[in-house]
Formats: C-alpha cells, structure tokens, sequence
C-alpha cells in the first residue's frame, strides 16, 4: 500500500472538461499522473463512486468550498479521483458545480486504485473494484500525508482536514 514519502503511480486518468482551453480539448482527456503532479502541491481525493450519497453530498462539495483557503495555504490543485470513466465524472462534476476548483479525474480501470493498494471490493453490491476513500497531499509527486477512512466512515478525508494538513 502506498506510503508517506512514496511516489504516486506512473499511470495515466482521463478528463472531461466542460470548456476547451490550454491545449486541453472537451475530452476525455489523458492525464499523465507524474506530468501533471510534478513541481506542484496537490490535494487529492479519492472516493468509491460518482453520484453515490456521501460523495456527492459532502465529500466534493467540501473541497469545492475549501478551494479558496487551499489555495491560500499552498495548494495548487484539488484532484477527485473515482473509478469511473471521463464521461461520468464529467457530468458529475456539472451536477455538483465543481467549476475550475476540483480536477475530476476517472481512473476508470482502477489502474490508479489497484497501483496504490487503496482498492475497495463492492463486487457483492453490483459496483465490482472501486476506490477506498481517502486523502492525500502531494508535493512534486511524492505523497507527504494520506488520511485513508475505515469502511462506511467519513472522517479523516474530507478537505477540513486536508486544509489543516496544508497549513501545517
């Protein structure tokens, strides 16, 4: 399982973006993890699917609303990531009004999720391998805290948390 100090995995997520700009187009759009990581502070998240209930009610609207004092304590960009593909987190990202404060990433093989070791099995719930729930801060690629929640919990990745962990 990844680690404090490790190097996130050479993998590539796929983006769907509303408006075409900085070389990106509308999409899906490849994004290579070590590219996009590197020199930057990122706050990531992870969450086991687009439009289920604790993500879509708390999780990303509470980086939504940090955006602002993550960004004035350091942070570059916010990442939610989900195994789902481009599309889906594109249009869950219209739906709860992420804008340009959260990068919606799909890790739609979870070659992301499986790399890291933070897999969750809800195969017997019809939603086959996702992602755990968890948080982390990245800087220049290398993870410098990871908060990762026990099963059914809420606590340690939302972004109140990752704010302090970026003041710190």
């Amino acid at each position: 399982m990844i680690k404090v100090g490790d190097t996130l995995p050479a993998v590539t997520l796929t983006e769907f973006v509303e408006v075409e700009g900085n070389g990106c187009s509308v999409g899906p759009n490849p994004v290579d993890v070590a590219k996009a990581s590197a020199g930057k502070t990122i706050a990531l998240f992870a969450l086991p699917g687009a439009f289920t209930p604790t993500c879509s009610a708390k999780h990303v609207p509470g980086y939504v609303a940090q955006h602002d004092a993550l960004k004035a304590a350091g942070v570059d960009e916010i990442w939610c990531l989900s195994v789902n593909d481009a599309f889906v987190m594109g249009a869950w990202a219209r739906d709860v009004k992420t804008g340009t404060k959260v990068r919606m990433l799909g890790d739609g093989s979870a070659d992301f999720a499986k790399a890291t070791g933070l897999t969750l099995d809800l195969t017997a719930r019809g939603m086959g391998v996702r992602s755990n729930r968890y948080s982390m801060l990245v800087k220049n690629g290398k993870v410098a805290t990871l908060n990762i929640e026990g099963a059914g919990k809420f606590e340690v990745s939302d972004a109140d948390t990752m704010l302090a962990q970026a003041k710190a």
